[in-house]
Order: structure tokens, then C-alpha cells, then sequence
């Protein structure tokens, strides 16, 4: 008799430990607008599974190219410490390396971490009708305002240009504004969604970067409300 009940259990801390649909579905949508053209014919729903299989292929080799990155750098500083006559600057060089070798090798994690969902956000593209029309609203909305969208990015950056961020920080960045500008998702929420996925799939530092963009991009919304 105790095995209903242990399956009673595994089913309710599966459904507690589920994420609410519609951070699933922007984790869909950052997926998905890697895969889209910079001027996309309609999408559709049916379109939604076949992008996030893409965006997984992608991210393979990233996180391989991730990994063999890290491997040249630990290899290059190691060489460097063993030919060299323990002189300051060599030795700075090959903390200079190995630096840059965990900095491949933590992105290479975050990478490989966030691959242990993809069956699942696979499974419900496929077959949750909620999250995927709310990402399929967002991944279009993104696509059809992005000239907007980026001007309010662009708005918020110092000395620098949306087309030269990482194409990730860069998407999630879109969302988040997207979702403020167009969804009437509260500010609060809208960044707080965008730094987890930051944590996610950017770099050691990127959460923090998106965090200071978006509240940069809220303070100047807040701006131009007052003076209208």
C-alpha cells in the first residue's frame, strides 16, 4: 500500500517544484530568438518546437567551444608556469590565462545546467497551450518592435550599442522591455525574470549587467513620465 502513496507524493512535489508557465515561456522565447531572421514572416505555434530543437543544437556547440576554450587557456598558463623562472610578469600572464579559463569553464556550466530542462521545456512547447502562446506572443512582439525595443536599450547603455552585446544578454534584455513596454508586466517582476535567466545562461557577471541596464531603462521611463 505504500507505493501509491509514495507516487501521491513524487506527483505533488513535481507540480510544486514545476516553474509558473509564464517564466517557462520566456525561457522558450530567449531560445526561440536566436533561431528567427531579423525580419521574420509570421510565426505560428506549430513553429515554436522547431526553434527551441534549434536553439539546443546551438547551444551544444557553445558550451563544446566553452569547454575547448578553457582547455587552450589551461593549457597555454600551464606551459607558461612550467617554462618560465618564476619572473612576475610570466607568472601574471598565466593568472591572466587561468582566469580566463574558469571564466570559459563557468559560462560552459551555466550553459550545461540549464540543458538538464530542455526535455521538459521541449515537451511543453509541444503540448502546453499556455506557455506556448504566451511565447509565441513574445518572441513575435519582440520581432515586430524591436526597432523600438532597442532605442529604449540603447537609451540606457553608456558608450556602447545594442548590436554589440552578447546576442544572449542582448535577448534577454529585449524580453524584459518587451514584456514592460507591451505586456504590462510590473518593472519589478519584468527584471527579476530577466536576471534569472541572466543566471542562467550568461556569463559570471551578466545578471548583474542586465540588472543595472533594466533599472537604468525603468528610472528613464519614470523620467519621461513625470515630464509628460
Amino acid at each position: 500500500m505504500a507505493a501509491p502513496s509514495a507516487i501521491k507524493n513524487y506527483i505533488k512535489n513535481d507540480m510544486q517544484d514545476r516553474r509558473p508557465p509564464r517564466q517557462i515561456a520566456r525561457e522558450l522565447a530567449l531560445l526561440s530568438l536566436s533561431q528567427i531572421p531579423v525580419n521574420p514572416k509570421k510565426l505560428t505555434q506549430d513553429q515554436l518546437p522547431k526553434l527551441v530543437l534549434a536553439a539546443v543544437r546551438t547551444l551544444r556547440v557553445e558550451v563544446q567551444d566553452s569547454l575547448e576554450n578553457a582547455s587552450a587557456e589551461l593549457q597555454r598558463s600551464n606551459d607558461r608556469i612550467l617554462t618560465s623562472q618564476t619572473r612576475a610578469a610570466d607568472l601574471n600572464t598565466a593568472r591572466t590565462m587561468l582566469q580566463e579559463a574558469i571564466g570559459y569553464t563557468q559560462i560552459a556550466i551555466n550553459q550545461l545546467a540549464a540543458t538538464l530542462d530542455f526535455p521538459e521545456l521541449i515537451q511543453l512547447a509541444n503540448q502546453d497551450r499556455d506557455v506556448r502562446e504566451y511565447a509565441i506572443q513574445l518572441v513575435q512582439t519582440i520581432a515586430a518592435e524591436r526597432k523600438l525595443i532597442d532605442e529604449k536599450i540603447s537609451a540606457a547603455l553608456v558608450d556602447w550599442q545594442v548590436m554589440r552585446l552578447a546576442q544572449i544578454d542582448r535577448d534577454i534584455l529585449r524580453i524584459a522591455v518587451g514584456e514592460m513596454e507591451f505586456f504590462d508586466v510590473p518593472a519589478k517582476v519584468a527584471i527579476n525574470e530577466a536576471v534569472e535567466l541572466a543566471k542562467r545562461y550568461s556569463g559570471e557577471d551578466g545578471h548583474r549587467f542586465i540588472n543595472g541596464v533594466l533599472r537604468k531603462v525603468t528610472d528613464q521611463q519614470k523620467e519621461l513620465t513625470v515630464d509628460s
